[in-house]
């Protein structure tokens, strides 16, 4: 007998929360790898700024989901700890964009490793096809 459609969207639910879960644990361990005296936060605020450059507290407040003044917050103890850097915008010197030093870039490279390894183990018996699908419906999936 085949499921219904609310009972097929029921069992997607569970696979996506325990995919969640297992997300949070590999950012936690990314975020240990990169630094281990910093808040998950932190990491995740690098991480943003690893892949986008230069950029406002607000804009990475926008990204992240979080509170502009958390942003900052968090942006002065990436700062604090050299792994992050403050300079004056180029396109409006009156605000402030933050970016990566070599020490954070190289931190966000050690992250990556610890997030690599668990992507690939998790896929190693995969066929291409069945990668190619999933990515595919992953990317259909995630433009609600």
């Amino acid at each position: 007998m085949s499921k219904t459609h609310t009972e097929l969207v029921t069992e997607l639910g569970r696979e996506l929360n325990a995919l969640l879960v297992a997300s949070r644990t590999v950012i936690a361990a990314s975020a240990a790898r990169f630094r281990p005296d910093l808040q998950p936060a932190a990491y995740q605020l690098a991480a943003m700024l690893a892949g986008q450059g230069a950029t406002k507290a607000g804009r990475l407040a926008d990204r992240l989901g979080m509170d502009k003044s958390a942003v900052s917050r968090l942006a002065k103890t990436l700062c604090d700890n050299g792994l992050a850097q403050a300079s004056a915008d180029p396109d409006d010197g009156r605000a402030i964009v933050y970016s990566l030093t070599d020490a954070g870039r190289e931190g966000i490279q050690a992250a990556d490793a610890v997030k690599s390894d668990a992507f690939f183990s998790r896929v190693a018996g995969w066929e291409n096809e069945e990668l190619t699908l999933f990515i595919g419906l992953l990317r259909k999936f995630n433009r609600f």
